[in-house]
């Protein structure tokens, strides 16, 4: 019995050490989500130097909005953030501007169903700030 409980035990302390060398490395890059989500699911965006956490929750027949956004620093850095809480109506969105005419917008999906990113892909996916 105890040598099949050791069997048993080895490969799951095998995947958990192989999940614990990973994570420095899974730190490393935030992790997107840009929709769209259902209700109380996050969107996780990084665009430029900011990011930005948010989630709804129907009601009334509305997207009831709260996002957290904050400038991305060093590890050491204390961060600043702000706390954004909306109400929707399908079809409407949230427009969040950072530095260097940077903006993104959470809209609002049909029937309140869904919260989705609208932004230049560029923005968010490589940080890139637009030219003058």
């Amino acid at each position: 019995m105890a040598q099949s409980l050791r069997f048993t035990l080895l490969p799951a302390l095998l995947a958990l050490s192989l999940t614990a060398a990973a994570a420095p490395a899974l730190a490393e890059a935030p992790a997107n989500n840009l929709g769209p989500v259902g209700p109380r699911e996050p969107i996780l965006v990084k665009f430029g130097g900011q990011r930005v956490v948010a989630f709804f929750a129907p009601e009334r027949g509305g997207c009831a909005v709260s996002a957290v956004t904050w400038k991305d620093g060093e590890t050491a850095a204390p961060y600043a953030s702000a706390r954004i809480r909306v109400s929707l109506e399908p079809g409407q969105t949230l427009s969040l501007d950072g530095a260097q005419r940077q903006s993104l917008a959470l809209l609002c999906g049909a029937n309140a169903s869904t919260l989705a990113v609208v932004a230049p892909a560029e923005l968010i996916l490589t940080g890139a700030t637009p030219q003058d």
